[in-house]
């Protein structure tokens, strides 16, 4: 006997239910309603029993396999496995054949099995204490991995699986159909979970990298879409185009000095309107060069010119489909109205600025370099909020209708400068053009003759009276009367010594606004003077006279 674990049974063979017939049943068991009566068992004593029963028949050799499972396939109660690792088909086991007994034969009782036992119990051998335990069946000696789905395996009794039932080492159930589904679909939503939120931190980053480095390709910036070139005729865009072909730039040279100013076309035979000031530089042997809004260049000759009242014709020959600008009313300009500058400020040809009529009749005196006074002009000038810089003289004032209403001729400079062809100061929003009505009528004397016709009253005024007003000189310039004699002042009843308060109605301060109010009007308008004298004031009317410019 070994200690501690279960004897190994020995091998023995009996009868197959089978082999001895359907109503032979192992020495010692009997049917309970079987007519044969059960045999007596041994006696410890040895006691006689009856006669053993003869075998009907010889017992075959039978296989171990064949030894182990009955004929319907099933695991009998105490099946033994085969042993040492013996293949399933090895060669049969002989038949052990029984000891003779003097005696009796020990009939065999069954052993009755737990169902679920971990052990075989098999009936002991003759002279043995009781029955004998097997090993625990190994359930990897069940597996063929070469065997069909679905086919009987050997020792398939011993599975816990069943006759070809999946092999289970460790006895965990196999999941059903439904519980494969579950969890294919929980494998599903994870994966898309999973996957959602992988996409999501690469959509991020990579959002992120775009964002902050500009894209994985060049930028290209929205742009609208091209528009038509054509704008409303009375908008700047429109004044601009249909006036600029006839603006012309002026570049003087002369001995001592040289110039740029601004003028525009007068007629198809090539006159040219510009300022005195611009064309004073070339003298009476300096050159003058015209430069049109295309780019076309044409010499130019001085027709004629008058410092008083800071105007000049120009004239080019030999250049074809030249544009006129057409000529407005100044007098019918209001305060406020738009108005376009253009001209060639610092020499930048063709340059257009816009503003408003600042005010109208701004008495302004420009030039006196010389110191004689002979250079000075006197313009009743409309006031304009228009930029106007250096190189815009000479050059137009437009109204809505691209139509010139004045010539852009004098700045009001920080520095206290005020005439555009001296002063470099820049624009602050003062500017001044003469206007148009004046301008056209001394063009056309310049054209004509070659010389300009000033308007005069006939008397010498006291440029240096610091009153309200102008008075009229003790003495005139050489030491002659101060009032012409035969002059439309002296037969009006002017004396020397009298002080010239208004002009038709309007107040004048300075000897310089007189001039300017009365070089506004052309010889032989007439006048309504307000003269006081020794307190007393007094209204005088006369017809202006004419004198030659220079």
């Amino acid at each position: 006997m070994n200690e501690g674990r279960p004897t190994k049974a020995n091998r023995w063979s009996r009868p197959r239910p089978e082999d001895t017939g359907a109503d032979t049943a192992p020495a010692g068991l009997t049917e309970p309603d079987s007519p044969h009566p059960a045999a007596s068992p041994n006696t410890a004593s040895g006691a006689g029993p009856s006669a053993p029963e003869e075998r009907t028949q010889a017992t075959p050799a039978v296989t171990r396999a064949e030894a182990a499972t009955p004929a319907d396939g099933t695991a009998p109660a105490g099946a033994v496995p085969a042993q040492g690792g013996a293949p399933d088909d090895a060669l049969p086991l002989p038949l052990v054949p029984e000891p003779e007994a003097s005696g009796p034969v020990n009939p065999v009782s069954p052993v009755p099995q737990p169902a679920d036992g971990p052990a075989a119990v098999f009936p002991a051998p003759a002279g043995s204490d009781g029955p004998v335990e097997s090993d625990p069946p190994a359930p990897w000696r069940n597996y063929d991995p070469w065997a069909a789905p679905g086919s009987p395996r050997p020792h398939a009794h011993l599975s816990q699986s069943g006759p070809g039932g999946p092999f289970q080492q460790n006895g965990v159930a196999v999941p059903t159909v439904a519980q494969r589904r579950r969890r294919a679909r929980k494998a599903l939503v994870l994966a898309a979970v999973a996957l959602a939120l992988a996409s999501g931190g690469v959509g991020g980053f990579v959002g992120a990298y775009l964002e902050r480095n500009g894209g994985l390709t060049d930028i290209e910036l929205p742009q609208a879409a091209k528009e038509a070139p054509g704008r409303a005729p009375d908008s700047v865009a429109g004044i601009a185009a249909h006036a600029l072909p006839s603006v012309v730039t002026l570049h003087v040279h002369g001995s001592e000095e040289d110039g740029t100013g601004t003028g525009f076309v007068l007629d198809g035979e090539g006159h040219i309107l510009t300022n005195n000031h611009v064309i004073e530089p070339a003298g009476g042997s300096g050159t003058i060069t015209v430069t049109f809004s295309g780019g076309q260049t044409a010499k130019a000759r001085v027709v004629g010119h008058d410092s008083g009242y800071d105007l000049a014709v120009v004239k080019v020959s030999g250049v074809r489909g030249l544009a006129p600008m057409p000529l407005g009313n100044s007098d019918s300009v209001q305060v406020g109205d738009p108005v376009v500058a253009i001209g060639a400020p610092f020499d930048l040809a063709n340059t257009v600025t816009s503003g408003i009529i600042s005010a109208k009749d701004r008495p302004i005196t420009a030039g006196g370099e010389k110191g004689d006074g002979t250079d000075v002009s006197y313009v009743d000038a409309l006031q304009t909020d228009a930029p106007i810089n250096p190189g815009n003289s000479g050059g137009p004032l437009l109204d809505s209708r691209a139509r010139v209403i004045g010539i852009n001729s004098a700045i009001r400079s920080a520095d206290s400068g005020s005439d555009l062809g001296t002063g470099q100061a820049g624009s602050i929003g003062l500017g001044f053009a003469i206007p148009v009505n004046q301008a056209k009528r001394v063009a056309e004397e310049l054209i004509n003759t070659g010389r300009a016709t000033h308007p005069v009253i006939g008397v010498t005024l006291d440029m240096n009276y610091s009153g309200d007003g102008a008075r009229v000189g003790v003495k005139a310039a050489g030491g002659g009367a101060p009032v012409t004699p035969g002059g439309p002042g002296a037969e009006a009843g002017i004396r020397a010594g009298d002080v010239i308060t208004e002009v038709d109605g309007t107040r004048v301060h300075s000897g310089e606004e007189l001039i300017v109010k009365t070089r506004a009007h052309r010889p032989g308008d007439r006048l309504r003077l307000t003269v006081r004298r020794g307190g007393t004031n007094r209204t005088i009317t006369l017809v202006l006279g004419s004198a030659n410019g220079g």
